[in-house]
């Protein structure tokens, strides 16, 4: 890894299947053991389930109130500052319980790549 100072890029945020808005912030191979998103939850949506293989994931949340549901946990509500901690294959989802944007980060080790991303909404329901 080299020195850098990354700056975030709005234009760069895209809207994915899971049902959230994601902005790289930092994703290279010059990294390959962390990878850093911003993710946004519109007010009322829940995220579809899903789990990463061989990545561990943190949610950081910035902004906003939402429940999370992750592995066998029962459903929680976290808000700013609080850390959801996501083993791999665990899986995952997240509502919005604002009327806000939810915001939050999510560091990835290793890296996300978008091969080890799997949708489970039909397995749970």
């Amino acid at each position: 890894m080299k020195a850098a100072i990354l700056r975030p890029n709005p234009a760069a945020e895209f809207f994915t299947p899971e049902l959230c808005f994601i902005n790289e912030l930092s994703n290279s191979a010059n990294d390959p053991d962390l990878s850093i998103a911003r993710a946004r939850v519109a007010a009322g949506i829940t995220t579809r389930w899903h789990r990463l293989r061989e990545t561990t994931e943190r949610y950081v949340i910035l902004e906003g109130r939402a429940r999370v549901e992750i592995g066998e946990l029962p459903p929680q509500e976290v808000g700013p500052g609080d850390v959801v901690l996501i083993p791999p294959l665990c899986g995952q989802r997240i509502t919005n319980l604002g009327d806000q944007d939810l915001i939050f980060l999510a560091l990835c080790t290793p890296c996300f790549r978008p091969e080890i991303y799997e949708d489970i909404e039909d397995r749970t329901q």
